[in-house]
């Protein structure tokens, strides 16, 4: 199962409730000018009418936004930053540090999308790609993620 990028951005806007208007403030906060429709056309589905293609830059530019939304801009941010490539870790890694994710936390959302990790293969999800301990995430286990943090963060109808 390969996971699209597309399907990454709209699982996130599902699972924390955010509004489009939430999403074109992450980009804009990180200096990317990304109009309603392209994000309108971003959202749908694969076989929907008008559907378009998420590029890695737009999805680690929203992820980068989506830190600087919920955390604020940090202070030690390079304006010269290098390329990095987006893989499933980092997608992890800025999901984590976006939410203020603890352990216990992020063992809980996998829990609910019945993964069980140890803390040991937690801890080496996070690790730096080349690290000893290092575990690359694959596609399976970060849906599982994006799946158990839509129940993390469920809000049902409140009678």
């Amino acid at each position: 199962m390969i996971i699209s990028t597309n399907e990454i951005l709209y699982r996130i806007k599902k699972a924390l409730n955010l509004t489009n208007e939430e999403m074109i403030e992450a980009y804009r906060l990180e200096g990317y000018t990304m109009e309603m429709s392209r994000l309108d056309a971003l959202l749908k589905r694969r076989l929907d009418k008008g559907f378009q293609l998420c590029s890695y830059e737009e999805l680690g530019v929203f992820l980068d936004g989506l830190v600087t939304l919920k955390r604020g801009p940090s202070p030690k941010k390079n304006e010269e930053a290098e390329d990095i490539e987006l893989t499933n870790n980092l997608i992890l890694k800025k999901l984590r540090i976006a939410l203020e994710l603890k352990e216990p936390e992020i063992e809980i959302i996998f829990g609910l999308a019945d993964v069980a990790l140890t803390k040991q293969q937690l801890a080496s999800l996070f690790r730096k790609e080349g690290h000893k301990n290092f575990k690359k995430c694959s596609d399976e286990l970060l849906m599982a993620f994006l799946e158990g943090l839509d129940e993390f963060y469920y809000v049902g109808d409140i009678d």
